[in-house]
């Protein structure tokens, strides 16, 4: 698959994220009468803010540890934002006053694995998780009896099949050319290829 000669390819390199983010959306069964949480507002957790938007959510929750980050994901049509105090917080210490009953699609958008745990507490009674993250090590116990409790349906987001990453690719990529989706604001440092260490390193300080 090839980028055509629009978008610049600084702002197409970020396209490669939207097979997942599309696939995501789709299983996550977004509907009118849904709320929906994102937990995480990195890269990927904006495209897909964006993306979740479109679906047009009774509300859509995102949470973040930086202000700058919850001010795009308000931009792009996060109807709560939530700053937590740590990357270790509880989600649910953060929404219980406007979301007592919990969300019922959470997409944890989260590296740690350890984010698992918290999108069950924070998942409604018969909710769906997406993961789109949490693909590193789980190192806190994961109580199966709350899946089975809430009756919590968990699903992964690669989509399985060639012709699914195609058509998503496809669908990603008309969503960006018709400014539906916006790269551009995420793209805060342009680094030389010879200066990559330093581009590593600004990275984990954000």
């Amino acid at each position: 698959m090839s980028l055509p000669k629009e978008p610049p390819l600084i702002e197409g390199s970020l396209i490669e994220v939207l097979p997942g983010i599309l696939h995501a959306a789709e299983i996550g069964d977004i509907a009118p009468h849904k709320n929906v949480l994102i937990m995480g507002q990195g890269v990927s957790g904006l495209v897909l803010t964006q993306v979740i938007s479109l679906f047009s959510p009774r509300s859509l929750a995102v949470t973040d540890l930086f202000d700058e980050k919850l001010a795009l994901a308000r931009k792009y049509g996060a109807t709560h934002t939530y700053k937590l105090p740590h990357a270790h917080a509880r989600t649910m210490d953060a929404v219980r006053q406007d979301f007592p009953d919990g969300f019922d699609v959470v997409i944890p958008c989260l590296l740690e694995g350890s984010g698992m745990v918290d999108a069950i507490d924070a998942a409604a009674q018969n909710g769906r998780i997406v993961m789109y993250g949490c693909i590193g090590t789980c190192h806190e116990p994961v109580d199966f009896f709350k899946v089975h409790k809430k009756r919590l349906d968990i699903f992964s987001t690669e989509p399985k099949r060639d012709i699914d990453n195609r058509r998503y690719f496809d669908e990603g990529l008309k969503l960006v050319l018709d400014g539906l989706v916006n790269t551009e604001e995420m793209i805060t440092h342009v680094v030389p290829l010879s200066e990559v260490e330093r581009a590593f390193r600004s990275a984990e300080r954000t």
